[in-house]
């Protein structure tokens, strides 16, 4: 007789609808916390990189000056002046027989934007600034610059200037 236990009385197991509209709002909001911080992650990576390869280039154009005693006269995108696959820059082609300064010059991670030199010869090939546009618009590191007119994309600038 115990089997004819009404069915109103016997445990239900299961989830209710309350129950699961919580965790549904739990993992939505844990999401929308971890997810722009994913995406974001390359373009940090790039950025990274970029401000690496202008320093690089940087040292470059200190070694360029110990032997010339002046930095290059030419300004524009850095690669195309300093630098390029054919061996025809001033960092990258042998000087009088010695040997190059960089293999190749760097060029953006992306190639969304290129690498500037700029020079000023009123001061005899002495001051330049090296400048690269960044993707993290957020970045307020050192040498960045905001609200950087090259920078379309971004509004927001690495530069790196000598001022000898």
């Amino acid at each position: 007789m115990s089997s004819m236990v009404p069915s109103s009385l016997k445990r239900q197991s299961g989830f209710t609808l309350l129950e699961l509209l919580i965790v549904i709002v739990i993992i939505g909001i844990l999401a929308l916390l971890i997810i722009p911080n994913i995406t974001s992650a390359p373009k940090k990576a790039r950025d990274t990189q970029r401000k690496t390869d202008l320093r690089a280039i940087q040292k470059g154009l200190e070694e360029y000056f110990v032997s010339n005693n002046a930095y290059p006269s030419t300004a524009g995108v850095a690669d195309q002046v300093l630098g390029s696959t054919d061996q025809t820059g001033p960092l990258d082609n042998a000087q009088g027989g010695a040997t190059p300064i960089m293999k190749t010059v760097p060029k953006d991670p992306k190639s969304s934007g290129e690498y500037v030199y700029t020079y000023t010869p009123a001061n005899s090939n002495t001051t330049y600034t090296l400048h690269g546009c960044l993707e993290n618009g957020g970045d307020t590191g050192a040498n960045t610059v905001a609200n950087d007119s090259a920078c379309t994309s971004t509004n927001r600038g690495f530069q790196l200037v000598n001022n000898n």
